[in-house]
C-alpha cells in the first residue's frame, strides 16, 4: 500500500530561505532542467529539482530530513542553465544553512552566528576572556607558579634562553590556551555527536520514504566501513571536479582543507611534545614540524583568499552573511597566525603579542561555533555522502 504524505507548508520557513539567501525560490516552475544539468544528480530521483518545489512549497520537514540537499556541492551548473534564474545552487545553500540551525543546539546560538548584529558579541566575549587571561599571564606569574605548584605542577613552559626568545606563552600561558580549547573542543565533539544522531536517523526515514535506499535499518558498523570508501574521494574532491562552472573553487577549496589537516597534525605533535616530553617552544624553523605548519598556513591564507577572490567575482552567485562570516573567520586565523611568526622572528615582541591576541580570537570563534557556522557543512556533508555509499543511492 502506498505511504500517505500530509503536506505541511510552513511560511516561515520559506521566509528564513529568503533571508539565507534563496529569494528566488518561487521562480521555480519546475522544468527539470536544473536535474538534467546537475552532473553529481544520483540516476536514482536526482536532485535538485524535488528540492525546489519543497523549498517553493514550505515544506521544511521533508527537506531538512532529505540528505540529497548535502550531496549538492552548488557548483552552480544547474543556476546557469535554469530558464527561469530560480537560482537552485542557492536555495539549496540557505537550506543546508537552515538545516544546520536545526540540528545545532542549542539553536538560539545557531541564530546568533547566522545574525550580523551579534557578530559584536561573538567576538567580544572571547576578546574579553583571553585579554583577562593574558593579564595573568603577564602580571600574576609568582601567584600562578604558587598555585600551580600545590598541585605539583610547573606553571611556566620555560624555553632555553627565555629571557632573550620571544615567545607568546609569555603573553598567554599555554595552560590558558589549552584550559580554554580542550574543553571547548570537547564540547563541539559531544554537540555535533547529538546532533549527527538525530541527523541521521532523520536522513534514513526519509531515504526509506522516499525509496532511496534499500536498506531497512541503520548498520553502524556498515557506516563506518562506508565512510572509509568516501574519505578519499573528498580528499580527492571528486564531485568538485565533476562539476564546470565553478570548477575552479575546487583548487582553493582544496588548499583550505589540506592546511586545516596540516594545522591539526602540527598541533597534535606538539602538544604531543610540550606534555609528554617536557620540550616547551618556540621551536626552530629547522624542525620539519615548523616547516608543515608554515606551509599550511601559507595555504590557509591563499586558499582563503582565491575563495574570497572568487565571490567578489562571481556577481551572479548569492554571497549572503554567513558566507562572509565563515570566509572572514578562516582567512583571520592563517593571516593573524601567519603576521604572529612573522612579528616573532623579526623581534618586534608587542606586534606579535598583538596579533597572537587577535589569532586566538579568530581561532575561538572557528571552533566555538563551528557546530552553527556554514563550517559545519564538512560534517554534515561527510555524513550524507557517508550515507548515501552505505544506502546504495544511486
Amino acid at each position: 500500500m502506498t505511504q500517505t504524505y500530509l503536506a505541511q507548508p510552513d511560511l516561515g520557513f520559506i521566509a528564513q530561505l529568503r533571508g539565507l539567501g534563496g529569494d528566488t525560490l518561487k521562480k521555480c516552475y519546475q522544468c527539470a532542467s536544473c536535474s538534467v544539468a546537475c552532473p553529481i544528480a544520483p540516476e536514482n530521483s536526482p536532485f535538485p529539482r524535488k528540492e525546489m518545489i519543497a523549498a517553493s512549497w514550505g515544506l521544511k520537514d521533508r527537506l531538512i530530513k532529505s540528505a540529497d540537499i548535502w550531496l549538492c556541492h552548488n557548483c552552480g551548473d544547474c543556476t546557469d542553465l535554469c530558464p527561469r534564474g530560480a537560482a537552485p545552487g542557492d536555495v539549496l545553500a540557505a537550506v543546508r544553512s537552515a538545516a544546520i540551525t536545526e540540528y545545532a543546539q542549542p539553536r538560539a546560538l545557531a541564530k546568533a552566528v547566522n545574525d550580523p548584529k551579534k557578530l559584536p558579541w561573538l567576538l567580544g566575549i572571547p576578546a574579553i576572556w583571553i585579554a583577562i587571561l593574558a593579564y595573568i599571564t603577564m602580571a600574576h606569574e609568582d601567584v600562578m607558579t604558587k598555585l600551580f605548584n600545590v598541585f605539583g605542577i610547573a606553571w611556566s613552559h620555560a624555553h632555553e634562553g627565555a629571557e632573550h626568545v620571544i615567545a607568546q606563552a609569555d603573553f598567554f600561558s599555554t595552560w590558558f590556551v589549552d584550559l580554554t580549547f580542550v574543553p571547548l573542543a570537547t564540547a563541539v565533539v559531544i554537540i555535533f555527536a547529538l546532533s549527527l544522531k538525530r541527523f541521521l536517523t532523520d536522513i534514513h526515514e526519509n531515504a526509506v520514504m522516499e525509496k532511496k535506499t534499500d536498506k531497512k535499518n541503520l548498520d553502524y558498523k556498515a557506516l563506518l566501513q562506508s565512510l572509509v570508501q568516501v574519505i578519499p574521494r573528498i580528499l580527492k574532491h571528486e564531485k568538485f571536479n565533476e562539476c564546470e562552472t565553478n570548477k575552479e573553487r575546487s583548487t582553493p577549496h582544496m588548499m583550505v582543507l589540506f592546511s586545516f589537516i596540516g594545522l591539526a597534525i602540527v598541533t597534535s605533535i606538539f602538544f604531543i611534545v610540550l606534555y609528554v616530553f617536557q620540550t616547551p617552544g618556540p621551536y626552530s624553523q629547522l624542525n620539519p614540524v615548523k616547516w608543515l605548519a608554515n606551509i599550511a598556513g601559507v595555504a590557509l591564507v591563499i586558499g582563503a583568499g582565491l575563495m574570497i577572490k572568487s565571490r567578489l567575482d562571481n556577481k551572479e552567485q548569492v554571497t549572503t552573511y554567513k558566507d562572509w562570516y565563515i570566509l572572514g573567520i578562516v582567512f583571520s586565523v592563517g593571516i593573524t597566525g601567519m603576521l604572529t611568526e612573522m612579528a616573532r622572528l623579526a623581534h618586534l615582541e608587542w606586534t606579535s603579542y598583538g596579533f597572537y591576541y587577535l589569532h586566538l580570537i579568530a581561532i575561538f570563534n572557528l571552533f566555538a561555533f563551528l557546530p552553527y557556522s556554514k563550517m559545519a557543512h564538512l560534517v554534515y556533508r561527510t555524513t550524507a555522502m557517508t550515507y548515501a555509499e552505505y544506502a546504495n543511492r544511486k
